[in-house]
């Protein structure tokens, strides 16, 4: 493996912005480690090597008349395939949007671009964003770099993959309920969910609008700070875009790396572990927080009654709004179109389309939330879980008067095998017990790694209040200063 490859993001930003490396020489390394090992891990469905290329040469030609490069200019970046790009392939995962090409650029995308971040390609992922494995995706499975015979998390494992792999030193996820977090915590890298609204979702093919975030993957806590502060900030093509000032999120990771956390209140939250949580996953969340303590934090517990709500409540909503999402996906406009033999009805075509361009977790989804906003239905299913989702929200405010930031296990379980779980629904959405809480309130969380268990990663989750994102990237940012990165054990297969 290449040294430019280990390097993080911030190391080869300042590298390239001294001239001591150009961002070409980055990008090239960059691509020929995908092509060396992506064969087995399967965390890009398009790379984009020519324009990569040139994104590289761009910022090279930029930085030789002197300009002053953005903080990330030169670095490569692997983009989920939920995230639309001008002229690349972009499918959500999905068959039925096999081929397509789009016009545009997605706010993030232009954002990432206009900073000098080369793109190298799109990664894999669960259709529409709708899973915990990546086994969902039209494409295959992608695999955990460190054992791959088992799952890189999901919806985003593509991203979560590349990033461990050292196929790309920063990844964009997207997060619904944990898409984000939980696969950074069973892949041993770092992933943020910015507070809803944060970064703009123009652009984003939905899943379900309320819940929809993208977010940054990292190997540093500091490298997913600088990717947040350039695919934040208010977009008005966005209509649930915040308008205010990006959270300090590259400061607190900065002031976080000195490993003082004195006057830190950080509570420890009861509903979020025990029974059915994986031993090993348990105790070295146990000894995050002990670590925790020994910065100087003041540790509390802290019960969030309604929590154990959150499955129900969000298996009611985000299918209520992704059945409603994905009915323009109906063979006219774009797309995959079956059964058009000049014989059949549009509605027969349209029919015959999202049989065979959808896979069996998104019509299970969909049925689930067309059953659940049908008459007679609406109140007694959706009314009740955004109910329920407000209490959730209440549970947030209550214990954030008592502590400056909650704590728990990312995800109760460590990475599991490919197969292992993809007939039993209801096994595969537990793994997002822990995420689901912050994802309904609206609330930023972060997931940085905390050990092993099984010689595979563990993730420690940090809940801040909502626009309060910095005070995850402190406290991620001082644990990660105090312990051993699990990335150096990572399997010889991916060095």
């Amino acid at each position: 493996m290449s040294e430019l490859t280990r390097l993080s993001a911030a190391d080869i930003a300042a590298k390239v912005a001294a001239g001591e490396v150009s961002a070409l020489e980055v990008a090239q390394a960059h691509l020929d480690r995908i092509a060396a090992v992506d064969g087995q891990v399967h965390a890009f469905l398009h790379v984009d090597a020519d324009g990569a290329l040139a994104a590289a040469r761009a910022v090279d030609e930029r930085r030789a008349t002197g300009a002053v490069l953005s903080p990330l200019a030169g670095v490569p970046l692997a983009m989920k395939d939920v995230v639309v790009t001008q002229g690349l392939p972009t499918t959500a995962g999905s068959k039925i949007l096999e081929g397509w090409r789009p016009p545009y650029d997605a706010t993030i995308t232009r954002r990432v671009k206009d900073a000098g971040i080369v793109l190298l390609g799109k990664t894999n992922m669960d259709e529409f964003a709708m899973g915990s494995s990546t086994e969902n995706s039209a494409y295959g499975p992608s695999h955990n770099p460190w054992d791959l015979s088992r799952i890189p998390g999901g919806s985003s494992g593509g991203s979560s993959a590349a990033v461990a792999a050292f196929e790309a030193p920063l990844a964009i996820g997207t997060d619904t309920g944990g898409s984000v977090r939980q696969p950074a915590a069973v892949t041993g890298i770092v992933g943020h969910k910015p507070t809803y609204g944060a970064v703009s979702r123009y652009g984003l093919i939905a899943f379900s609008s309320s819940l929809d975030q993208a977010g940054p993957f990292g190997r540093t806590v500091l490298d997913a700070a600088l990717l947040h502060e350039v695919i934040a900030g208010h977009d008005p093509a966005d209509s649930t875009s915040i308008a205010g000032p990006v959270a300090p999120v590259v400061a607190a990771a900065r002031d976080g790396a000195c490993g003082d956390l004195s006057g830190v209140r950080i509570g420890v939250v009861r509903e979020l572990g025990g029974e059915g949580y994986q031993p090993g996953v348990l105790a070295s969340f146990e000894a995050a927080v002990e670590t925790l303590r020994g910065l100087g934090a003041e540790i509390r517990e802290v019960s969030c009654p309604h929590f154990g709500y959150a499955l129900a409540a969000y298996y009611l909503i985000a299918p209520s709004e992704c059945s409603s999402n994905l009915a323009r996906f109906d063979a006219v406009r774009y797309g995959l179109r079956a059964g058009d033999d000049g014989v059949n009805s549009l509605e027969d075509v349209m029919s015959l389309t999202r049989q065979a361009g959808f896979g069996p977790e998104v019509k299970r989804r969909i049925i689930i939330g067309t059953y659940a906003l049908s008459s007679g239905y609406y109140e007694a299913y959706y009314g009740q879980a955004q109910k329920v989702r407000t209490l959730i929200a209440r549970d947030f405010a209550a214990a954030f008067e008592r502590v400056d930031v909650l704590v728990s296990p990312s995800s109760p379980f460590v990475a599991f095998g490919i197969g292992e779980r993809i007939a039993d629904p209801m096994a595969m959405y537990v793994n997002d017990l822990c995420t689901l809480p912050a994802s309904l309130a609206g609330t930023p969380a972060i997931s940085v790694p905390c050990g092993l268990s099984e010689g595979l990663p563990v993730g420690l989750q940090v809940m801040a209040p909502a626009l309060r994102d910095e005070r995850c990237y402190r406290v991620g940012a001082a644990f990660e200063a105090a312990v051993e990165p699990t990335l150096a054990s990572i399997p010889e297969l991916v060095r």
